[in-house]
């Protein structure tokens, strides 16, 4: 009995032994994947990424829980040694200026007989061809939540410099004081956290270096008497996050000021072209130069509705919005324009009014009028949650939808929009820093025995995945988005 248990201890720490050298070794493979996704990025102007999630900046371990995710999401093992091969294989290409996932790529060449380097030239070699990138300045009208994201992201996208880039943030007024406050805020951030890099102010040209960029804050009381060229901008998109012009009268006010070629509003607009990226980007003119980017609840809600709408048809539904608190709402009770909103935001659930069903008629015509909305705001500063009750022309069962979501959310146009999310532990706050719009909740998900209605949950970061929505709306308004390999 002792040589008994003696044995069974040894092979123990064996077997102990042995999966932790594993571990250590699929680390080190973790910082080889980490270095060339580095070196690609800054080097060649390729961003990779892991089934939509980003792949920089990421420590050995956060690589790993992505390979995991990975696997968990195609159902088959994508190892980081195989995403490594595939990684070294597209170093030795001349590929430059592309998006490519890793994950999707890695999963489609283990289920084949070629080298890396065979599958590449069969399947990527359309990106083998030059792309020329004409860098295009930015200007943030408007300095708040979606306009720090928004600065925070355009630096960290940048790279090797040949898509947009942030030249300046133009505000009411500045001075040296106020300069510093908004330093703190881009840096610190009480929801998405610090931002990672460094940022300095200079005093001297009302500026912050960002990253080692200069990034200018200009007083602009006036849009059409603003003067970006002063600052050697040019053609530049201006994103207005302010919340201050909303329609294509006052909109067209930034295009008299000097250095604006483009305007892209971060909120619904009227009279405008209003565009969910990944649904009907391809609506926009060519002489088109004020779009609208809608709301964070039309990007996270049309992405779902288009792919059950294309596929079983929705003759009537209501939307639910569960909606983070937002900075028009008071912080103790007091005077509003609206009620209920006046009561405070941290202590209860307010119900109010959203136009986002009628909304998405802009996007998907036809849609809108079959929708009836409406909004609850909740106690929590972000992360926000979409009830979709749809009647569906044809019937259909849960496991039929739920393959349709997911083929959609893994290859196809809105790989981008949606994410396919099986956790069983699923609450908003794992959802902030998401960077898709629609988050489909796969285990919430209900369809009634005749098959005629579904329930559908989808949750989204209403502050970050929206921006990371404008952000690929402004690349393909201005022209400089990448080939892509989703």
């Amino acid at each position: 009995m002792l040589r008994t248990t003696k044995n069974y201890h040894m092979i123990a720490q064996q077997e102990y032994t042995q999966k932790v050298g594993l571990r250590i070794q699929n680390e080190r493979l973790a910082v080889d994947v980490s270095a060339c996704v580095h070196e690609l990025f800054y080097n060649r102007g390729i961003e990779i990424t892991m089934f939509r999630n980003q792949l920089r900046d990421k420590s050995a371990s956060q690589v790993l829980e992505l390979h995991q995710y990975a696997t968990d999401f195609v159902g088959k093992p994508i190892s980081v040694e195989d995403s490594l091969e595939m990684l070294l294989a597209l170093k030795r290409t001349a590929i430059e200026h592309a998006k490519l996932d890793i994950g999707r790529i890695t999963h489609e060449w283990s289920q084949t007989e070629d080298t890396a380097d065979h599958w590449i030239i069969d399947h990527l070699g359309s990106f083998f061809k030059p792309t020329t990138l004409e860098p295009r300045d930015v200007i943030l009208f408007g300095f708040g939540r979606i306009g720090r994201l928004l600065a925070r992201e355009l630096i960290v996208q940048e790279g090797s410099g040949h898509q947009l880039r942030l030249r300046a943030i133009a505000v009411r007024s500045i001075d040296v004081a106020s300069l510093y406050k908004r330093a703190s805020l881009l840096k610190i951030d009480s929801v998405h956290g610090d931002f990672p890099g460094t940022i300095k102010v200079d005093e001297e040209n009302l500026a912050l270096i960002i990253n080692g960029r200069p990034v200018y804050f200009i007083p602009a009381p006036d849009p059409t008497k603003a003067d970006y060229t002063a600052y050697g901008i040019s053609k530049a998109l201006l994103i207005d996050n302010s919340g201050a012009f909303r329609d294509d009268t006052a909109l067209s006010k930034h295009l008299e000021g000097k250095g604006v070629d483009k305007v892209l509003l971060t909120a619904p607009g009227k009279g405008v072209p209003n565009i969910v990226y990944g649904v009907n980007q391809n609506n926009i003119g060519k002489k088109e130069r004020i779009i609208s980017a809608a709301s964070c609840t039309t990007n996270a809600i049309s992405p779902v509705l288009k792919v059950v709408n294309d596929h079983f048809g929705i003759e009537r539904g209501h939307l639910e919005t569960i909606h983070a608190y937002t900075n028009d709402q008071n912080l103790v009770d007091n005077m509003h324009s609206k009620y209920r909103r006046g009561r405070a935001a941290a202590m209860n659930m307010v119900i109010t009014e959203t136009g986002a069903g009628k909304a998405v008629d802009k996007c998907i015509p036809g849609l809108g009028e079959k929708l009836t909305s409406s909004a609850i705001r909740v106690p929590v500063p972000n992360g926000s949650l979409a009830i979709l009750n749809l009647q569906l022309e044809r019937p259909t069962d849960l496991d039929t939808l739920h393959n349709t979501i997911k083929n959609a959310a893994l290859s196809g146009a809105l790989v981008e929009q949606i994410h396919y999310n099986t956790s069983n532990e699923l609450v908003s706050s794992d959802i902030v820093g998401n960077p898709c719009p629609s988050i489909y909740d796969v285990n919430a998900t209900q369809v009634t025995d005749d098959g005629k209605s579904a329930v559908l949950y989808v949750w989204y970061d209403n502050e970050y995945g929206y921006s990371r929505q404008v952000l690929r709306l402004a690349k393909h308004f201005t022209g400089v988005r990448r080939p892509v390999y989703y």
